[in-house]
């Protein structure tokens, strides 16, 4: 059965929310406008990157003496300039703990990215994963059995990146990961398997405004609503990270069909993989590609996932 406009109002090819072009909305521009439909495209632009000093100045890498430890010399092995919890797996190539090496080439992390607030006098605490990020200054994360963070910007998930000594990853780089190293169209295989992945959750606008998945509601999604809290905490919408136990492939990384859309570094803005209520309408699991919204947007759908350069 074809989803309504209220299952799909999310990040869909009949997208219901803010236009593309544009700046942010404030409270009452956009909220006024009649909604656009967007058709998305595939484009294929990617840039930028993390230097390597970079990232290991981030991940905790230091060529200073730490006390109780030996002086460390020119051909310190990298493994011993990582932060403990950032030093990498057996057979992890030189990727920290909580990320996958894709052929030995890059890194990327296992699970879709969760927030640590970082508050004024240094301290961390977590971000609720259902808040928008305007106004505060957060990190990010992967761990499993998290709940990912939705309702942020490609703007916003590349700065929560930068400030772990990540990055956004490339287009190639994700599809890469995705399809794991048997190229497989959904990672896990080729052949769809509904339900592997959280590829069937509930359609939270229908539920908690009420709206009809018809073209006399889309003056209905608006950025407030298309952004409510509320959305994600309905049961059966965004899962855990690892929730799905075979929504994964032999690189190790989780759910990256499905849950929440990823942002990519494209400023033009670009998610890939689909999410609770859609992976088909844009694509099939790996190659799901929308571009119908500028970088600076955000809703209950958005969420992200870091990469990082492989040490040398």
């Amino acid at each position: 059965m074809a989803l309504g406009l209220a299952g799909l109002a999310g990040c869909a090819k009949a997208r219901i929310g803010m236009p593309k072009e544009g700046n942010p909305p404030g409270i009452s521009a956009h909220m006024a406008q009649a909604p656009v439909v967007h058709r998305s495209t595939v484009h294929g632009r990617i840039t930028g990157g993390l230097p390597h000093s970079d990232f290991l100045a981030r991940a905790g890498g230091s060529p200073e003496h730490r006390p109780g430890s030996a002086p460390l010399g020119g051909d310190t092995p990298l493994e011993q300039l990582l932060a403990e919890g950032d030093r990498p797996l057996p057979k992890n190539g030189l990727c920290p703990a909580d990320m996958a090496s894709i052929d030995d080439l890059y890194c990327v992390d296992r699970f879709e990215a969760s927030l640590l607030e970082i508050m004024a006098d240094g301290s961390e605490q977590p971000f609720p994963s259902t808040s928008t990020v305007e106004g505060h200054v957060v990190r990010a994360i992967s761990e499993r059995g998290a709940l990912p963070q939705a309702y942020i910007s490609g703007k916003q998930a590349e700065e929560a990146c930068s400030r772990s000594g990540k990055r956004l990853c490339k287009a190639s780089e994700w599809r890469k990961a995705c399809r794991g190293p048997e190229n497989k169209k959904y990672g896990y295989g080729d052949a769809d398997e509904p339900k592997r992945c959280n590829d069937h959750g509930r359609a939270p606008l229908s539920i908690v405004h009420g709206l009809r998945g018809d073209s006399e509601a889309r003056g209905q999604y608006n950025w407030a609503r298309m952004n409510d809290p509320a959305l994600n905490q309905v049961p059966g919408t965004v899962a855990k990270t690892g929730e799905h136990e075979g929504c994964t492939n032999g690189y190790g990384v989780h759910d990256m069909v499905g849950n929440v859309h990823e942002w990519i570094d494209d400023r033009e803005g670009t998610f890939l993989g689909g999410y609770y209520l859609d992976t088909h309408v844009n694509g099939d699991g790996c190659g799901y590609t929308s571009d119908a919204h500028a970088f600076w947007y955000h809703d209950y759908s958005t969420g992200f996932r870091c990469c990082a350069d492989v040490a040398p």
